[in-house]
């Protein structure tokens, strides 16, 4: 394990998941949860569990990201700003 990057890994999970939570577009917003989710798969990676990295590749930067854009395309606006 290179702690470095896992400071790294770490300190870009951690600006992802602020930056998700405080934009204000949710298609940014789930874009940046999957990139989130990638870096949580490097993260798994370079901690040694292989398998749960592919999980978290698979579901939460493969399926998941899908189906938030998906869903975020079937919305419609309130407001018309």
């Amino acid at each position: 394990m290179i702690w470095q990057l896992d400071i790294l890994f770490l300190s870009l999970v951690v600006i992802c998941a602020i930056a998700a939570i405080s934009v204000k577009d949710l298609l940014s917003s789930a874009i940046l949860l999957g990139a989130y989710s990638f870096l949580m798969c490097l993260l798994w990676t370079e901690m040694g569990a292989v398998d749960v990295a592919f999980t978290e590749a698979a579901v939460g930067a493969g399926i998941s990201t899908a189906f938030f854009i998906g869903a975020i395309f079937q919305t419609t606006r309130r407001t018309k700003d």
